[in-house]
């Protein structure tokens, strides 16, 4: 499998990386080492966590799914298979995490990533990334900055010199981004410039055929910076698979479990752009999957995609996408459609 350079980080990863928030929830243990050792065998060495995972993030299951991935790295010859990514939660969002210390203060992160370096079972994270700013910025289906909603937080510098510090420990290679807005991304390069210190290595936001916000001025931004996406929630949250189609709700999908999650993905007009992106894909031969996919991991500031699944066979129909290049009829016709549903999940 093609893989990709975090240039700042020295690292590779594949084009498609795993992803891990059903773990624990959705999936069990063992349903969770089966998707593992497929990925691996597959040619997958990117996996991608968060100390607050599973999602939907709750108490009685939080940081399950980095010991459930601790106990797979344990095992003799595992952890050389993988990059290995993970996050550190930012304020705001969780009291039970850290005991509600979530500001990105030095204190706070060095104490995460320790946290997720036992939970974890491994001497050192390849890519450690800020979960979401400290700072207040528009994120999660929110793309309008509100400065009444400002608030003290920690500055950039420190959060640099914290991931610095962890660096020159040995106890991650680099570090990343997430949830980050182009202010963001660009403060952050030219503070580690000023300070000496490494560079963010990726920014891991949402980007997907409904949401394609991340090709305006971050996409300049990560292209002078080399800063690359990791692009998450390609198939926003399984809505561009199809399965939603005219109002459908399959059992056990996670719409269905969790009612109050993913809202900005069940927003009318991204179920109706959903529905025509489909219909493009089957003119065409092609499953929603391949299409949505095959469109992600050929923008050209992509790193990896990173999906999700709740089973083995889900990741091979995934897969699938690797093999399909979009030809510039299809492409024209996905701009026609991106024009009438101006990034209706954003």
């Amino acid at each position: 499998m093609e893989r990709r350079p975090l240039f700042h980080a020295r690292l590779e990863v594949s084009v498609i990386g795993l992803g891990t928030m059903t773990w624990g929830e959705q999936n069990s243990e063992a349903e969770a080492h089966a998707q593992l050792d497929w990925a691996v065998d597959h040619g997958i060495n990117f996996v991608d966590t968060a100390e607050m995972y599973p999602v939907p993030p709750r108490a009685e299951t939080g940081m399950r799914t980095e010991t459930i991935l601790g106990h797979w790295l344990a095992r003799p010859g595992n952890r050389q298979k993988v990059v290995l990514a993970s996050k550190v939660a930012g304020p705001g969002r969780y009291g039970w995490i850290r005991n509600g210390e979530t500001r990105l203060t030095r204190a706070n992160i060095i104490a995460a990533c320790d946290g997720s370096l036992r939970r974890l079972r491994t001497d050192v994270i390849d890519l450690y990334q800020l979960h979401w700013p400290d700072r207040n910025v528009a994120a999660f289906g929110t793309w309008q900055f509100n400065s009444a909603t400002e608030r003290d937080h920690v500055p950039i510098a420190e959060q640099i010199e914290a991931l610095e510090t962890l660096r020159r420990a040995g106890k991650i290679r680099g570090y990343g981004l997430s949830n980050e807005s182009t202010w963001g991304l660009t403060m952050f390069c030219r503070e580690a410039e000023r300070l000496g210190a490494a560079k963010p290595a990726s920014i891991q936001n949402p980007f997907s055929l409904l949401n394609r916000h991340f090709e305006g001025d971050l996409a300049e931004a990560s292209y002078r910076e080399q800063v690359p996406l990791l692009a998450y929630s390609p198939l926003a949250m399984g809505v561009l698979t199809g399965k939603y189609v005219r109002g459908a709700m399959p059992a056990g999908s996670r719409f269905q479990r969790f009612a109050d999650f993913g809202g900005r993905y069940r927003r009318p007009l991204a179920f109706l752009a959903a529905e025509e992106y489909a219909s493009l894909a089957r003119r065409h031969g092609l499953s929603p999957i391949a299409l949505s996919l095959a469109f992600v991991m050929n923008r050209w500031f992509v790193a990896s995609a990173l999906v999700g699944a709740t089973s083995v066979a889900q990741l091979e129909e995934q897969r699938r996408a690797l093999t399909v290049k979009l030809s510039p009829e299809i492409l024209g016709e996905i701009e026609a459609i991106s024009a009438r549903y101006l990034h209706p999940a954003a």
